[in-house]
């Protein structure tokens, strides 16, 4: 079971990386024109490839993980994406981040660890 634990944290930091670099491609995009120096400078943000990279991964362990898993432990556990969502809001888009968010994470990784064992 702890196997599974290991592989769901992987996937759902994999997801949240996909999830920062889409920000991060998005917040340097800058005002959308249907022109040809737009797309051009959208094929040179590299931020969109290494969220392509993210999901596809994150993908492909999703695949594994269903197939070696029962899905209602699997997909519960998916939810651990959160708590990297939350960490990635604070640490890397400087958000602030209520008391009432940290209760729902805490509450989210028990029912992990309920889910788990």
């Amino acid at each position: 079971m702890y196997r599974l634990l290991f592989f769901a944290l992987i996937q759902s930091l994999l997801l949240c990386a996909g999830q920062m670099f889409m920000k991060l491609a998005l917040k340097s995009m800058g005002a959308v024109t249907f022109s040809w120096t737009f797309v051009c400078s959208q094929l040179t943000n590299w931020w969109w490839p290494a969220c392509g990279i993210s999901f596809t991964a994150a993908g492909l362990l999703w695949m594994y993980i269903l197939k070696h898993w029962s899905f209602s432990q699997a997909y519960p556990l998916s939810s651990l994406a959160y708590v990297f969502g939350m960490i990635a809001a604070m640490l890397v888009f400087h958000e602030h981040v209520a008391w009432t968010q940290w209760a729902g994470i805490l509450l989210i990784m028990a029912g992990c660890y309920l889910v788990v064992n």
